[in-house]
């Protein structure tokens, strides 16, 4: 349990600033799930979807995502995971496979995030942020994610990781922009 409870490289909330901002949401709480609730809209209502705004720069680390208060969903899940961790509640990362554009020939990973939560064990939630279509809540036992793989080509990855795919975080520390970002989006064949 440890590896989700850990400061990394990507997921650093030993930053002060992302201690500070952890220590901000678990004001005035003690429930855990109160705690990854607040976190979890933190993520998802404070911090704008690169894409969705056409934001730079292009984020990667928890730290950055904070300071610049943008990133794509794996740089958002990468938040997530260190507030969490923070706050001392085990989290860790998942990915979807999604198609990106209508007709099923181009697909990318979907970053996300699962949460150890008393009383419902391991949870996903995804902070990507809402727009039309695109509803996401924290509302356990059930989830309520951004999206849902259902086409061929589609899926749910297996597992839960403790740190980012490396593919993931060479997209990423490469891209300069959020549309090079875009233009690289990394995927999985299967």
């Amino acid at each position: 349990m440890e590896r989700y409870l850990a400061p990394s490289l990507h997921i650093d909330y030993d930053h002060p600033e992302v201690r500070a901002q952890a220590a901000v949401l678990a004001q005035g709480l003690s429930d855990p799930v109160a705690i990854a609730r607040r976190c979890f809209e933190f993520v998802r209502d404070a911090i704008r979807h690169s894409w969705d705004f056409k934001e730079n720069p292009v984020t990667c680390h928890a730290s950055e995502v904070l300071r610049h208060r943008t990133g794509y969903c794996y740089a958002k899940s990468h938040l997530l995971a260190a507030l969490l961790r923070a706050n001392r509640i085990p989290a860790g990362l998942c990915y979807q496979r999604l198609e990106r554009e209508a007709g099923g020939t181009i697909y990318c990973l979907h970053g996300l995030n699962a949460v150890l939560l008393p009383g419902f064990g391991w949870y996903r939630i995804d902070a990507r942020g809402n727009k039309p279509g695109v509803a996401a809540a924290f509302c356990p036992p059930e989830e309520q994610l951004a999206f849902h793989p259902h086409k061929p080509g589609e899926r749910d990855l297996a597992g839960i990781w403790p740190e980012p795919l490396p593919l993931v975080i060479a997209v990423l520390e490469r891209c300069s922009d959020v549309a090079q970002a875009y233009g690289q989006l990394p995927d999985i064949e299967f």
